[in-house]
């Protein structure tokens, strides 16, 4: 009878084992990092049969938040900006006090992520310094937004103060903020087109701004995470021409502590339905994967990620 049992119980618990989870942190909803977060979840279920992963995705207050809660364990896998990569890998700047994350571990980038600046029509802001005493959306603390807005007021010489009112609302809320009167401006780093600089241009014909000027040429020219680029003319109403900025580069990350096959079948998923992938955020059309697998990457790559690379011959 005991012999029976075991037998009778032996096909559940392996069925049981076979169920494995992944989550991924991203962003808010209307942004870009849920949309691939979302992206990768469905091309990792798409097999869920023959791998036996589960992935999920989880809306998060951005980069940083990302970061820590993959050193925490509490996630598997997160969307960070390339600039809050390197600083958490280095313990630098928002991660100084805890120290480097040694463990942290790179997987591939995503799309450029450009420094978006977006204005009320009725400010008449042309440039970045007219906002100087205006109401100003500096980004929520914990997000990449927020750690870039920093660094580019200290290359400016620029406080918090100089605002007229420095506003810290999530991604999520500046938007309806700005087209309802209670901001001048607010600053995103996102990719795009993205719905949620799409919104207010639209409801409210907010503006964007250029990012130029000697404060950005020197962030650019110290940092290796920064690049100059364009929002490309013609995605939003009203701006038919580029409009120069910096920014930084998507990165998706992991810690040394997820397993290597838990890596290894996430990765495989968006490379095996790579154009599926791209056609599932217009911000992932240009991706290639040969750049993806160092561009932006300041953390060391997981072995999981290595042995597909090297499996295809791309490393």
């Amino acid at each position: 009878m005991v012999a029976a049992a075991f037998t009778l119980s032996a096909p559940l618990s392996t069925v049981h084992a076979q169920q494995k989870y992944m989550t991924i942190g991203t962003g808010g909803v209307t942004g870009v990092y849920y949309a691939a977060g979302g992206a990768i979840c469905r091309l990792v279920n798409k097999d869920r049969a023959k791998h036996g992963f589960r992935c999920s995705v989880e809306s998060t207050g951005g980069s940083v938040v990302n970061v820590n809660t993959i050193k925490a364990g509490e996630l598997d896998f997160g969307v960070a900006q390339s600039d809050v990569e390197f600083n958490a890998y280095n313990g630098r700047k928002q991660f100084e006090k805890d120290g480097k994350f040694a463990d942290l571990r790179a997987v591939f980038s995503l799309h450029p992520e450009p420094m978006t600046a977006l204005s009320r029509k009725e400010a008449n802001i042309t440039k970045f310094e007219d906002l100087k005493g205006k109401r100003f959306n500096v980004g929520n603390p914990g997000s990449g937004t927020r750690a870039a807005m920093d660094e580019l007021l200290g290359a400016m010489g620029w406080k918090m103060g100089d605002f007229g009112l420095a506003s810290e609302l999530k991604a999520d809320e500046h938007g309806a903020a700005l087209c309802d009167n209670k901001i001048d401006g607010f600053l995103y780093v996102v990719g795009h087109p993205s719905a949620n600089i799409q919104d207010p241009i639209t409801t409210c014909g907010a503006k964007l701004v250029p990012l130029t000027g000697p404060a950005v040429e020197k962030l650019v020219k110290d940092n290796s995470y920064y690049a100059k680029v364009n929002i490309p003319g013609g995605l939003y109403a009203g701006h038919p021409n580029p409009t120069p900025t910096y920014g930084v580069l998507a990165s998706f990350v992991t810690s040394a502590k997820v397993s290597d096959a838990t890596v290894y079948e996430l990765v495989k998923a968006v490379f095996e339905n790579f154009d599926e992938f791209k056609k599932l955020h217009p911000a992932f059309a240009n991706l290639d994967p040969k750049s993806m697998i160092k561009d932006g990457l300041s953390a060391p790559l997981h072995p999981g990620a290595v042995k597909y690379y090297k499996e295809k011959g791309w490393m």
